[in-house]
């Protein structure tokens, strides 16, 4: 969540005058993230976030906005949408489309015990079964296809040791046969940081710009490999084995999937480093942009690789 399109208050007073939310009292934008503009929002009634959206399609938006709101009449803690008043949730503010959310409670915990992520397993798998019955389908925006385009953009930038990483694993992805594992929605960025914590409950996930259709492995895999490292990139079994447990009472995983795990551990990292290295490399402008090591997840993919045959799974 960056700044790259400034937002000024009397623009916004002026903008709100079509939601039913208050007045204006302050405007305050949020440096964390890297793909949108977002500004906290504090109105005579109540404290929200603004995004502008820097580089989606305006047609893809709905896709997302209405995933928030199915998921949240499901009861899950998520950033419901705000409609203005002619029922809309989507605007233009500043030259550019533009949602309001409720701000959600709570903070992120970027040391979750085991407790926690068990929770936030069993809350994934919540999550998949309400988007199971989600209407719409849009393909996941950072999916195979991204990957290959991104990687030949990324790649004259890196040494000779990562192309040929990269290139190696580009080409392993390929062999795999995503659509014989369980899929559906995904929100395909779970990071402790889009995580809020009331006390012991999630209070929240946050940040669905990336959701989309793909296996729900994948999802899996992104935040394990967030949530469940060490400093050093490995995977914490303990922590791994309570995540997938919380996840599997919810969502019994599958013996394909099983099979396909260290793949998707792989395919979780190749993503992640792929956009930070796009970040890094080919930067966009922005008065407050936030651009995250890509070497971590690098690191990442290498351990993953190694590991391929020693990976933590659900005790039988």
């Amino acid at each position: 969540m960056s700044v790259f399109t400034p937002v000024t208050e009397d623009a916004l007073g002026e903008w709100l005058s079509n939601y039913a939310i208050g007045r204006l009292v302050r405007l305050q934008g949020i440096s964390a993230g890297v793909q949108n503009s977002n500004f906290f929002v504090t109105t005579t009634l109540g404290r929200y976030v603004l995004t502008l959206f820097e580089t989606m399609p305006r047609a893809e938006l709905p896709f997302y906005l209405h995933l928030m709101a199915h998921l949240a009449r499901h009861g899950l803690p998520v950033p419901a949408p705000i409609a203005d008043l002619d029922n809309e949730y989507l605007g233009t503010l500043s030259g550019k489309p533009a949602v309001l959310v409720k701000c959600l409670t709570g903070a992120s915990d970027m040391q979750p015990d085991l407790d926690r992520c068990r929770k936030m397993g069993t809350m994934l798998a919540g999550l998949h079964l309400a988007g199971q019955r989600f209407g719409r389908r849009q393909d996941n925006p950072r999916g195979p296809a991204w990957r290959t385009r991104t990687a030949q953009a990324v790649r004259h930038y890196l040494p000779d040791d990562e192309r040929t990483l990269l290139d190696a694993e580009i080409q392993f992805q390929q062999t795999i046969d995503i659509d014989a594992l369980p899929a559906g929605v995904i929100h395909a960025d779970v990071f402790r940081d889009n995580v809020l914590w009331d006390g012991s409950d999630v209070g929240g996930v946050i940040d669905f710009y990336f959701a989309g259709n793909d296996a729900l492995l994948f999802d899996v895999a992104v935040t394990v490999n967030d949530w469940c490292s060490t400093e050093t990139r490995e995977l914490d079994p303990v922590r791994t084995r309570a995540f997938l447990e919380g996840y599997h009472t919810e969502r019994p995983l599958t013996d394909a999937e099983h099979a396909a795990w260290p793949a998707m551990l792989r395919a979780a990292a190749l993503r992640f480093w792929l956009s930070r290295a796009e970040d890094f490399h080919l930067p966009r402008d922005g008065e407050m942009v936030l651009v995250k090591d890509p070497d971590e997840y690098r690191d990442m993919l290498r351990l993953r690789i190694a590991a391929s045959h020693d990976l933590p799974w659900i005790t039988p």
